[in-house]
């Protein structure tokens, strides 16, 4: 690719070196817990036990563990090699490797040669996928498309602006103000800021997010917040016992408040659950 901000080599060594920390992400404290039974809640709800199910960014394999308890049948796909490697070390580990037909490399914006058209009953692209190949979302998008069944769920996911200024708030603003304000203008986090940085992305608002979407002929049934209510509280959070009635609470009320319209902005991430139109493009 040329002439483009999406840089593979950068995120194929990004996530070889972060290693385990991908699988060990969503334990790191009560919020993360939370947005990941988030993403659950939408998988559990869209997916059917026997389906063959394209898991893009897969990782170290968090959420090819859920799969596998859903009953369907994944292809685990990463740009990644490191992390192919640890999600089969952590598929054989904790039994789900039963439930994966292949681990391939490959790059979420040329999948033409790996998969077939209509290969998968649904896409799964959590993990923030899209900010990452910036400009080349589109190209990304349009390859899902092409592989999943007329009418199959896809599963996206990406970082949110808003969201991200409300979790970082004082480190953005140890930030110069012209900085925070090139990043604000266009969501990107890249090398034309002139700063070091530890991740390069695109963030989204969740309104360009959506119009991204319907742009590419993508039938949006959900969109929703990562997190919202639980946001910085993370302190507070650790005195509820997660099998306590006020924890199932909390879950209830987030996976409400994150799907309105003016919580969208404020998680770290922007989950779409989104349907191929039927005479969607191949």
């Amino acid at each position: 690719m040329t002439d483009t901000l999406y840089d593979p080599r950068w995120v194929r060594e990004f996530y070889d070196a972060y290693g385990m920390q991908e699988w060990e992400r969503f334990d790191r404290h009560p919020m993360m817990r939370i947005a990941f039974a988030i993403h659950q809640h939408y998988l559990r709800q869209y997916l059917q036990p026997g389906q063959r199910i394209l898991e893009i960014g897969a990782g170290a394999g968090k959420f090819t563990q859920v799969l596998a308890e859903l009953g369907v049948r994944i292809t685990v796909a990463d740009i990644s090699p490191g992390q192919l490697a640890l999600n089969r070390q952590q598929a054989a580990a904790h039994g789900f490797a039963h439930a994966v037909e292949a681990w391939v490399e490959c790059d979420a914006c040329d999948l033409r040669s790996c998969f077939a058209n209509e290969s998968f009953d649904a896409v799964v692209a959590y993990g923030g996928l899209l900010s990452y190949v910036f400009d080349q979302a589109g190209a990304a998008l349009s390859e899902m498309q092409r592989v999943v069944r007329s009418g199959g769920p896809i599963f996206l996911e990406v970082m949110s602006l808003w969201g991200g200024v409300h979790r970082y708030l004082m480190p953005v603003l140890t930030l110069a103000p012209d900085v925070n304000r090139q990043i604000i203008a266009n969501g990107d986090l890249d090398e034309r800021l002139g700063i070091q940085l530890n991740h390069h992305c695109r963030m989204y608002r969740a309104g360009a997010w959506r119009q991204l979407l319907q742009e590419h002929g993508l039938a949006i049934e959900v969109m929703t917040a990562s997190n919202a209510l639980c946001t910085n509280w993370e302190e507070h959070l650790r005195a509820i016992p997660e099998n306590s009635a006020a924890w199932q609470h909390l879950l209830e009320m987030e996976v409400e408040a994150c799907r309105e319209p003016g919580c969208l902005d404020l998680g770290t991430h922007i989950i779409a659950v989104c349907r191929k139109a039927k005479d969607g493009r191949s």
